[in-house]
Protein backbone atom coordinates (compact mmCIF):
# COMPACT_ATOMS: atom_id res chain seq x y z
CA UNK A 1 0.00 0.00 0.00
CA UNK A 2 2.83 2.61 0.60
CA UNK A 3 4.03 2.16 -2.68
CA UNK A 4 0.85 3.06 -4.06
CA UNK A 5 0.70 5.77 -1.97
CA UNK A 6 4.15 7.32 -3.21
CA UNK A 7 2.79 6.58 -6.83
CA UNK A 8 -0.12 8.42 -6.12
CA UNK A 9 1.73 11.43 -4.24
CA UNK A 10 4.03 11.27 -7.80
CA UNK A 11 1.35 11.28 -10.33
CA UNK A 12 -0.77 14.20 -8.32
CA UNK A 13 2.15 16.34 -8.19
CA UNK A 14 3.14 15.36 -12.13
CA UNK A 15 -0.65 16.76 -13.00
CA UNK A 16 -0.06 20.04 -11.72
CA UNK A 17 2.68 20.95 -14.01
CA UNK A 18 -0.17 21.33 -16.73
CA UNK A 19 -1.70 24.12 -14.86
CA UNK A 20 1.32 26.12 -14.54
CA UNK A 21 2.50 25.89 -18.22
CA UNK A 22 -1.41 26.84 -18.80
CA UNK A 23 -0.75 29.80 -16.70
CA UNK A 24 1.91 30.68 -18.57
CA UNK A 25 0.20 30.51 -21.90
CA UNK A 26 -2.57 32.74 -20.49
CA UNK A 27 0.49 35.23 -19.09
CA UNK A 28 1.72 35.22 -22.49
CA UNK A 29 -1.58 35.40 -24.95
CA UNK A 30 -1.78 38.60 -26.76
CA UNK A 31 -5.45 39.52 -27.97
CA UNK A 32 -4.97 38.18 -31.67
CA UNK A 33 -3.29 35.15 -30.46
CA UNK A 34 -5.13 31.28 -31.19
CA UNK A 35 -5.01 30.26 -27.50
CA UNK A 36 -7.10 33.21 -25.35
CA UNK A 37 -6.63 33.63 -21.48
CA UNK A 38 -9.24 31.17 -21.15
CA UNK A 39 -8.24 29.02 -23.22
CA UNK A 40 -4.93 28.66 -22.46
CA UNK A 41 -6.22 28.00 -18.92
CA UNK A 42 -9.05 25.51 -19.52
CA UNK A 43 -6.20 23.61 -21.78
CA UNK A 44 -4.16 23.34 -18.56
CA UNK A 45 -7.00 21.89 -16.22
CA UNK A 46 -8.40 19.24 -19.03
CA UNK A 47 -4.54 17.85 -19.39
CA UNK A 48 -4.40 17.52 -15.32
CA UNK A 49 -7.64 16.00 -14.95
CA UNK A 50 -6.61 13.38 -18.13
CA UNK A 51 -3.56 12.53 -16.51
CA UNK A 52 -5.52 11.71 -13.16
CA UNK A 53 -7.83 9.98 -14.96
CA UNK A 54 -5.83 7.92 -17.37
CA UNK A 55 -3.67 7.24 -13.90
CA UNK A 56 -6.89 5.82 -11.77
CA UNK A 57 -8.30 3.48 -14.48
CA UNK A 58 -5.04 1.74 -15.35
CA UNK A 59 -4.86 1.29 -11.10
CA UNK A 60 -8.00 0.28 -11.54
CA UNK A 61 -7.28 -2.36 -14.03
CA UNK A 62 -4.21 -3.28 -12.30
CA UNK A 63 -4.32 -3.02 -8.84
CA UNK A 64 -8.13 -3.22 -7.63
CA UNK A 65 -7.13 -3.39 -4.35
CA UNK A 66 -4.93 -0.29 -4.25
CA UNK A 67 -7.31 2.30 -5.58
CA UNK A 68 -8.55 4.14 -2.70
CA UNK A 69 -5.51 5.29 -0.95
CA UNK A 70 -3.78 5.59 -4.69
CA UNK A 71 -6.66 8.45 -5.33
CA UNK A 72 -6.36 9.77 -2.05
CA UNK A 73 -2.72 10.10 -2.43
CA UNK A 74 -2.61 11.44 -6.02
CA UNK A 75 -5.85 14.11 -5.29
CA UNK A 76 -3.97 14.99 -2.07
CA UNK A 77 -0.91 16.01 -3.59
CA UNK A 78 -2.29 18.23 -6.36
CA UNK A 79 -3.87 20.13 -3.41
CA UNK A 80 -0.67 20.00 -1.84
CA UNK A 81 1.16 21.28 -4.77
CA UNK A 82 -1.90 23.50 -5.73
CA UNK A 83 -1.06 25.42 -2.33
CA UNK A 84 2.52 25.32 -2.19
CA UNK A 85 2.53 26.90 -5.39
CA UNK A 86 -0.26 29.92 -4.12
CA UNK A 87 1.79 30.19 -1.37
CA UNK A 88 5.40 30.63 -2.70
CA UNK A 89 3.61 33.19 -5.22
CA UNK A 90 2.35 34.99 -2.62
CA UNK A 91 6.01 34.91 -0.64
CA UNK A 92 7.75 36.51 -3.73
CA UNK A 93 5.21 39.48 -4.39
Amino acid sequence: MLVAILVGVIVGALAFVPLIKGMDLARNATPTSNFGHAGALLLGVLVSFVILAVAVVLCIVFFRDLVLPFALAEVGALIVAAVAFGVSRMIRR
